[in-house]
């Protein structure tokens, strides 16, 4: 009888001492904004972040994706978050210059040369410093995703130096430091809506335009260019922001949950766009493109060339900002 009180009273004991852990966490929808659809990598992140928060949540915190804009572009969703009355969103880093311009550090040209030289920065002490700052605009960023590098297809000529950007047409964003960048390179900038670009390249109204692999690929560029170059010339990264102001109110438990499932659905997604920008890329090479990448030497002449558009966009970015990455990135490269 004493064998069974005592076994009895352990399982007792067992019981609830499962009970706190999943007590401190509430039954929250987190509503998370996206301007892509569902089918993008993030969405491969999402699920993997669900998953996490399921184990650790006892399924209490449930994300609740809109792609496509639902809840608004980029930026109103953003300021939405900044107001409290929306969670969380999935975004690039250039919309929101204007809420933080130090974000515009990742839209300087040929920053990265690879993405683990970005994962090393990003995931690294820049971007905890980088996250600050977005606490003090009232944001929580969970985590650097991926959007990846944006690279060059034209009908002109391979593209294996500098010079050879000389007199082309490139569609760029309007963007002032896309714009700078094509420009310092001798290139025609021409900033164009992207609905526009297939119709323009097909026409010759342009020769080139620029954007990562899967782009390339799924907006069927390869049908209207001849060349594509391995630039790398932009990586800005998507950051999963959510509402300080809400995030705040979250026990403990709750927002460190939030933070480290983050951090899985990151590498999932990291993962899978990585996949997808390869299969993407043999698809142009199978469409008959010719494809090649710029030598080290090169990307470093590149670069030389490029810090004018640092020099001229350091202040209003931030010089602490831009020396800081500098700083960093040398450090790697040793």
């Amino acid at each position: 009888m004493r064998k069974i009180l005592l076994a009895t009273t352990a399982m007792a004991f067992a019981v609830s001492g499962a009970v706190p852990a999943f007590a401190e966490f509430n039954e929250r929808t987190i509503r998370v904004s996206n301007g892509i659809n569902a089918d993008h990598p993030v969405g491969n992140g999402i699920e993997a972040m669900q998953k996490c928060l399921d184990d650790k949540s006892g399924g209490k915190l449930k994300l609740q994706a809109f792609w496509g804009g639902a809840l608004g572009g980029d930026l109103q969703a953003t300021q939405a978050l900044r107001s409290g009355v929306q969670e969380a969103v999935v975004t690039s880093s250039s919309p929101l210059v204007g809420i933080e311009p130090a974000l515009g550090v990742f839209d300087l040209p040929f920053l990265f040369g690879s993405a683990q030289e970005a994962y090393t920065v990003l995931d690294g002490d820049f971007g905890t410093m980088m996250n600050e700052k977005m606490a003090a605009v009232g944001l929580v960023n969970l985590g650097y995703w991926e959007n990846g590098f944006r690279n060059l297809s034209n009908s002109v000529r391979p593209v294996t130096k500098w010079e050879d950007f000389e007199g082309m047409k490139v569609r760029v964003m309007q963007n002032n430091i896309f714009l700078d960048t094509f420009q310092n390179l001798g290139a025609n900038a021409t900033p164009m809506a992207f609905g526009e670009v297939f119709s323009a390249l097909e026409t010759k109204t342009i020769d080139a335009q620029e954007n990562p692999y899967v782009t390339i690929d799924t907006s069927k560029f390869f049908e209207v260019q001849k060349y594509v170059t391995e630039t790398n010339h932009a990586y800005t990264p998507f950051l999963f922001l959510f509402s300080k102001a809400i995030f705040d109110t979250y026990t403990p438990e709750e927002q460190a949950a939030l933070r480290e499932c983050a951090t899985v659905g990151r590498d999932v997604e990291r993962s899978v766009i990585a996949d997808l920008n390869k299969q993407s890329l043999e698809k142009i090479k199978a469409a008959g493109l010719e494809v090649n990448t710029l030598s080290d030497e090169e990307q470093a002449r590149i670069r030389e060339k490029s810090m004018v558009v640092y020099e001229k966009h350091k202040e209003t970015i931030g010089a602490d900002v831009v020396d800081s990455i500098m700083a960093q990135l040398a450090e790697i490269r040793k």
